[in-house]
């Protein structure tokens, strides 16, 4: 059972705060912020939690599917449901856009067209794969933009609260907002990461090539060992790749092991001919990550060209003759 929600100790000089309108909006007070959250999904759920246990004030969420209230029901039950124009026009300090990156642009422009948006109101999305650009429609209005991605996997519940601390934001902010930006960040026990308007598919594309598919990849170990006949493959797998999972994170290329890493054509070539007879849809992506390795390798000095000469050619498909 997930423990319950408990306030986050302020900050030394008060919660993340709003600013004074009378100057240049880039001082920060110890007055809680009065936010809205637009997407009740994995992510607005569980951030608009943290802000209230942070002591912001959340005023109003946007959530229409069943999976949606639940959730809401679950991290936020005192808060009100109402529709997203409702939401944008009560957030009189933050609005929070949580919503598929795809669907950003779309929503932002239809706040910015129905009036729900003013001047001085700050609005944040959470995409990883969007800048400020998507917020132009907001900014044009005096809306004050920013992009606030959090590094993390979240599965929608309370269980994700303990997550927050300590992880890293992806944030894009115009100069004068960045002190507000940081101490939200703060406030959600994270570590601001300043990544550039240009950089924002970079950063997210990176993020996902080590996170999703991170997932697909153990996925497909599991599969083949079940195709292997182990009966619990999980277990066979955690200590392996946790230790694999620290070691890179520690030791970069120099973590690399296995056949790859050793030059061995004829174990590779055996894991080919097996796999196209069992699960032919694996061997692309085994393909692509095993050349990806050898190239990594050799550049690292693991590997010595002269001994990937036979691994390249296996990989390349012009060297098929090793015994199965």
């Amino acid at each position: 059972m997930s423990a319950p929600l408990r306030p986050r100790p302020a900050a030394p000089h008060g919660p993340a705060g709003s600013w004074d309108r009378a100057d240049t909006g880039a001082r920060a007070t110890s007055r809680p912020l009065t936010v809205g959250v637009v997407g009740a999904g994995r992510v607005g759920a569980v951030l608009g939690a943290a802000l209230a246990a942070a002591g912001h004030h959340v005023t109003a969420v946007a959530g229409e599917s069943g999976a949606s209230r639940a959730r809401l029901a679950l991290l936020l039950p005192d808060v009100p449901r109402r529709p997203a124009t409702s939401v944008a026009r009560a957030a009189t300090d933050l609005l929070v856009i949580a919503v598929p990156d795809d669907a950003l642009a779309d929503v932002v422009a239809d706040l910015a067209r129905r009036g729900a948006l003013h001047p001085g109101q700050v609005v944040a999305h959470t995409s990883g794969a969007h800048g400020l650009g998507v917020l132009a429609p907001a900014a044009a209005l005096g809306v004050r933009p920013l992009a606030l991605h959090p590094a993390m996997t979240f599965t929608g519940t309370p269980d994700d609260l303990a997550r927050l601390d300590g992880i890293s934001y992806g944030v894009t902010a115009p100069a004068d907002l960045r002190p507000l930006a940081a101490r939200l960040v703060t406030d959600l026990g994270g570590v601001p990461e300043w990544v550039a308007e240009a950089d924002r598919p970079l950063y997210h594309a990176a993020l996902a090539h080590g996170a999703n598919h991170l997932v697909t990849l153990v996925n497909e170990a599991t599969d083949r060992l079940r195709d292997a006949g182990v009966a619990r493959p999980e277990k066979v797998l955690a200590p392996l790749l946790r230790a694999a999972l620290e070691n890179a994170l520690r030791l970069g290329d120099d973590a690399l092991t296995g056949p790859v890493s050793r030059g061995d054509a004829g174990t590779v070539e055996r894991h080919l001919a097996r796999l196209t007879a069992t699960a032919p849809e694996s061997v692309p992506a085994y393909l692509a990550l095993a050349r990806r390795t050898a190239d990594r390798a050799i550049a690292a000095g693991r590997l010595r060209p002269v001994d990937a000469q036979s691994l390249l050619g296996v990989l390349a498909g012009t060297d098929r003759e090793v015994a199965a």
